[in-house]
């Protein structure tokens, strides 16, 4: 069914504006960290770990609003690159819990760093009071909607 109604432009709604700005954002930090050896996801993965010193799998999952079965493939894949280890739960050869290496544990500061930087490139231009704005702007948006997941890529 044909209608007359004007079809509006993409630059006209501000999801679009939005991409733009966080596609950059990503894609620029995804190439700092790849230079480290890690991906994004890795990288949020290596973070909350970081914290949390050492934690299952199921709760790291839940933390991070991903599947158990992307945790395992992370972690696999974290594992390999010995930036993490598995621990057995002495009461249960089943469980296990997850924890940083030294190596893990001394490469989260610098991708830290890097994360800075990163939003440094993007956002140190703009006048404080600005950035502040955006920063409620976009908290605000993410509370009304009830917005949980970590974003990983």
């Amino acid at each position: 069914m044909l209608t007359n109604e004007p079809i509006s432009n993409l630059r006209t709604h501000l999801g679009y504006w939005l991409r733009v700005v966080s596609n950059a954002i990503s894609q620029n930090f995804a190439r700092k960290v790849s230079a480290e050896g890690v991906t994004v996801a890795e990288w949020v993965f290596l973070r909350m770990l970081f914290d949390a010193e050492s934690i299952a799998p199921s709760q790291l999952a839940e933390n991070m609003g991903m599947t158990r079965g992307a945790i395992s493939k992370l972690s696999d894949r974290l594992f390999e690159k010995s930036l993490i280890e598995r621990e057995e739960n002495p009461d249960d050869k089943r469980a296990h819990t997850l924890a940083l290496t030294n190596a893990g544990r001394a490469l989260v500061p610098r991708l830290a760093r890097l994360a800075d930087e990163n939003d440094a490139e993007f956002f140190d231009k703009l006048p404080h009071e600005e950035r502040l704005r955006l920063e409620r702007i976009l908290k605000s948006i993410v509370s009304q909607r009830d917005l949980k997941n970590i974003p990983i890529g």
